[in-house]
């Protein structure tokens, strides 16, 4: 049984929702009282846009465990929820996101993660709060809970940004096991801050350019006294190196 819970839970982890459900609808059929599998087949449900079924399975959670505060909280959260989003918006969203200069948005990692039960209610394409402490930049979900830290190499830069005036947006682009990444964007710099990149670009390897193997041949051509050598064939791939 620990298998398949394992499963099930990994599925969640990997937004595999239509998964997710069928593993804990086949978990409930062996154990039909079990509170933890209809809270999980309530969030999958709940994913897809299924709130109805989403609703009573949260329900049935709550009847065998009327204190459970996951069931509870999902309840409410759908409860104040209009139309259905649906995992191709979210992935639109994170699509949208990514079109930036890369000196204004970058993909980081969430370390000193908040307990698994906290994380699993999260999705990718969910946005997250950004929260300056002292030299920490904390994510939290929209009920404010916490979630976990921007990796050092990030976190502090950007809340020193913000505390200058800086604001930013972060969504979640991938959950799993022990793992969160945010693809975080600057939206406003403070004119304090003008000339303060958010995300200085990192150091590139030297260039070095390839053109198509007709073209290249055309121009040895073309150019009298050039020596064939100039170009190395890449294997397989119809390209060429080019020195200059």
């Amino acid at each position: 049984m620990e298998d398949y819970v394992k499963e099930a839970v990994d599925l969640a982890m990997q937004a595999r929702w239509e998964e997710a459900v069928k593993a804990n609808k086949a978990i409930l059929e062996l154990l039909p009282d079990d509170v933890e599998t209809y809270n999980r087949l309530g969030r999958a449900l709940m994913e897809m846009g299924d709130y109805a079924a989403a609703r009573e399975s949260y329900g049935h959670a709550l009847e065998l465990d009327p204190y459970n505060k996951i069931a509870k909280k999902n309840l409410e959260r759908l409860a104040q929820l209009g139309e259905p989003v649906t995992r191709n918006d979210r992935q639109r969203v994170v699509a949208d996101v990514f079109v930036e200069e890369t000196s204004k948005a970058r993909v980081v990692q969430l370390v000193k993660l908040a307990p698994r039960e906290t994380v699993l209610l999260m999705a990718p394409g969910e946005e997250v709060s950004l929260h300056s402490e002292g030299q920490k930049l904390i994510a939290k979900n929209k009920q404010g809970e916490y979630l976990g830290e921007v990796e050092p190499k990030y976190g502090p830069r950007l809340a020193k940004l913000m505390d200058g005036g800086n604001h930013y947006m972060a969504v979640i682009t991938s959950l799993r096991e022990d793992e969160v990444r945010l693809l975080i964007r600057e939206t406003y710099q403070d004119p304090s801050q003008a000339g303060r990149l958010s995300f200085p670009p990192k150091k590139k390897e030297r260039f070095r350019p390839y053109v198509r193997e007709s073209l290249l041949r055309q121009r040895l051509e073309d150019e009298d006294g050039e020596e064939a050598g100039a170009a190395v064939e890449t294997e397989g791939e119809g390209f060429a190196e080019v020195d200059y």
